[in-house]
């Protein structure tokens, strides 16, 4: 067996925002070697990482030559150069996830098609390939209000995604191949991690719920454990399990979730990757998100997901109206509160609604931890100078 501690075995991680620095920090806790791939030298990864590699996700170039410099290959986004990944597979290089997992994620048709294929609860869908042929079924009546249009590629973190309640909102429609999908009368949104290695050993984090923010249609507030029964928790665990075995997943996958006001679970998409929703798990959970997909990448034994106390994340996003350096304002103020655990993850630049950082907020009881978070939220801003 091969040791990747403490020896000449190097890691590569696509892309260094902040899921890769928190990856490449879990991997120099067990002091195993890591190159970020990135376009810029500032990223987040790129202050901890032992390599740093300049180059763009999407060039074939960047991504095949990255790829001969490590021994295996991982990511921190789903949108990479899929022509220089199976060029390297077909070389031999070992991709975690595999690449034809990757193409099924990027392709939001894709995805909703697997997820029919195998019987996968999720939201009634059609595909079309312009924003003219979505207004064209809108008025031939074969789409009813409200609806989701989703971007096929490319959208992440809301973006990519127009909400259409009547024909007040139909100039919000995007241009582009689309995913129409009938609007879920949402009464949670949830979200369930699971891992998987080579080996076929699987375990699920437990279930989280999350609160969102209308306006940027970003998480606020991330609750562990989720306030869902016992059923919905194992459902959640069921379908999460279903995916990751059709996809042969190695690595880790967010499965976001609606339940509905008829208490059905709906999937929503799926991320083959670290998780927003599974930021919490490094001071709430034993094991955190980060060291399992270390794990099941190097195929070794996956941690024990059970949580450790209840947790409250706050994503924290630059404010509307400032762009620019930026400064976090009420920072020393937070830290006078028990149980706070600040993560800033080294953006020199501010804008509106940018990921900044997050801060996961620990106690005894979820409710001590809300209200704990609630003040936070209101006393941290992330300005500019």
């Amino acid at each position: 067996m091969q040791q990747y501690i403490s020896s000449d075995f190097k890691l590569g991680i696509i892309c260094g925002g902040q899921l890769g620095k928190m990856l490449a920090l879990a991997a120099a806790n067990w002091d195993i070697t890591t190159n970020v791939l990135d376009a810029s030298a500032d990223c987040p990864a790129g202050k901890v990482s032992n390599l740093y590699t300049k180059g763009h996700h999407l060039d074939y170039d960047a991504v095949y030559n990255f790829g001969q410099t490590v021994d295996m290959i991982t990511f921190e986004i789903e949108h990479v150069n899929m022509e220089a990944l199976r060029a390297l597979k077909k070389e031999g290089k070992q991709i975690f996830p595999d690449p034809e997992l990757l193409a099924i994620i990027q392709d939001k048709g894709i995805q909703k098609e697997f997820y029919a294929k195998f019987d996968i609860p999720t939201s009634p869908f059609k595909l079309y390939e312009s924003k003219e042929s979505i207004l064209k079924a809108v008025q031939a009546d074969e789409i009813k209000f409200p609806f989701v249009q989703k971007l096929r590629t490319s959208g992440y973190d809301g973006k990519g995604v127009a909400v259409i309640k009547s024909t007040e909102h139909i100039d919000l429609l995007l241009d582009g191949a689309s995913v129409v999908e009938d609007a879920v009368d949402i009464d949670k949104e949830l979200s369930i991690i699971i891992s998987r290695n080579k080996s076929g050993e699987i375990k699920c984090f437990p279930l989280v719920e999350m609160e969102f923010s209308e306006s940027a249609n970003l998480v606020e507030l991330l609750l562990c454990p989720a306030d869902a029964s016992e059923d919905i928790s194992k459902l959640s665990e069921e379908i999460a399990n279903k995916i990751a075995i059709e996809l042969d997943l190695v690595g880790i996958l967010a499965v976001e979730l609606f339940l509905n006001r008829k208490g059905e679970i709906l999937v929503n998409e799926c991320a083959p990757r670290t998780h927003n929703s599974g930021h919490h798990t490094i001071e709430g959970n034993i094991t955190s998100q980060y060291e399992q997909q270390l794990r099941a990448v190097l195929d070794m034994p996956l941690g024990d997901t059970a949580i450790r106390t209840p947790s409250v994340m706050i994503n924290l996003l630059g404010e509307d109206g400032y762009s620019g350096p930026v400064y976090y304002e009420g920072f020393n103020e937070i830290l006078k509160i028990s149980g706070v655990n600040p993560h800033i993850y080294g953006k020199a630049e501010t804008r509106p609604n940018r990921k900044m950082g997050h801060i996961t907020v620990v106690d005894d009881s979820l409710e001590k931890a809300i209200t704990k978070a609630r003040k936070i939220k209101e006393t941290i801003k992330v300005i500019s100078k």
